[in-house]
């Protein structure tokens, strides 16, 4: 009755969408995740409701959650994508990051964004020792404060010790790996899957740390995993609570507003859709990472987030420079 009543109500989703989980443009990690679910979501709704994807870079992404919630319709035939590491935001600088995002209601989340930090080839660096032991510094690019990229390069410089100089102002991660390859900046903190398949085949690139455990398709496993560099249990806090929105890389999500009846429908289309065959095959064939959570599971996460110790949010806070 409830998808029936969705039908009727002529039910058409757009995906507010961000490029590399932060609202940036097309061309990056998140926005191939939502052309994916944009192909299949569809057909699991009764009625196969057309879906429109939107862009709507801005503030980190915080101009398209915001959009969802003052000029969407609370109905449930708006969705939304955003940059995780809004969530942090939310916590570190809540000036800036004025929403809740406990009050929202979380449909699922695709995949983890598994990340890794890289540079240029021609840079002479090949290894995270050798980065370490550089006294000149790298030019590392990010788009804005609030960003997945502009954390992870802090994080790099302000925990580990790197010496670098973050480069800012880029749109994306398209626009990054076009200035890497003229030579502007020596690499990024970026998503895997956003990486050229030449750039990897090639070896155009050396990756210098992930930022994830999870090891995946290509990815070279004597590569060092962030978590295990640092020197004690505190800063391993610090880490886990810096790259905890990595974990929930690519989220789907609704207006708080929407009843909870409809929710439960576009969760279920979401489960549905992640373990269909054909959306993980072609999810397998664009190198996209598919590693769901449920919208409970989503839900439970964000609120252990907003549970994050005060003294963790602090130290986080000054490693970030907010």
């Amino acid at each position: 009755a409830i998808e029936r009543q969705l039908l009727r109500d002529g039910l058409v989703d757009r995906y507010i969408t961000q490029e590399h989980v932060d609202g940036l443009p097309p061309g990056g990690g998140a926005d191939a995740y939502a052309r994916l679910v944009q192909r299949h979501y569809p057909r699991h709704i009764e009625g196969r409701p057309t879906i429109v994807v939107q862009n709507l870079p801005g503030a980190g992404s915080l101009r398209a959650v915001t959009y969802l919630t003052a000029s969407m319709p609370a109905d449930g035939t708006a969705l939304g994508t955003f940059s995780s590491a809004l969530l942090n935001e939310a916590l570190i600088a809540p000036n800036r990051v004025t929403v809740d995002f406990r009050s929202y209601g979380w449909i699922g989340n695709v995949s983890e964004d598994v990340r890794v930090c890289y540079v240029w080839g021609g840079s002479g660096v090949k290894t995270w020792r050798e980065m370490l032991a550089r006294d000149k510094e790298l030019f590392m690019g990010a788009t804005a404060p609030g960003t997945a990229d502009n954390a992870d390069t802090a994080m790099l410089q302000n925990l580990f010790g790197v010496k670098l100089k973050q480069v800012q102002g880029y749109s994306g991660s398209a626009a990054k790996r076009l200035a890497i390859e003229r030579g502007e900046i020596d690499g990024e903190c970026g998503g895997w899957t956003s990486l050229p398949d030449d750039w990897v085949r090639d070896q155009k690139i050396n990756v210098l740390v992930r930022l994830s455990p999870t090891l995946v398709p290509g990815m070279d496993s004597a590569v060092p995993f962030g978590g295990d560099l640092v020197k004690n249990d505190g800063e391993r806090r610090i880490y886990d609570f810096l790259t905890a929105p990595e974990r929930l890389g690519r989220l789907l999500m609704v207006s708080g507003k929407v009843p909870a009846d409809r929710v439960a429908v576009l969760r279920r289309a979401f489960d549905a859709m992640v373990a269909d065959p054909q959306f993980r095959s072609e999810a397998e064939r664009a190198r996209l990472l598919v590693t769901p959570m449920t919208g409970d599971e989503v839900a439970r996460r964000v609120a252990d987030l907003y549970a994050t110790p005060p003294d963790v949010v602090t130290r986080a806070k000054a490693i970030l420079g907010e």
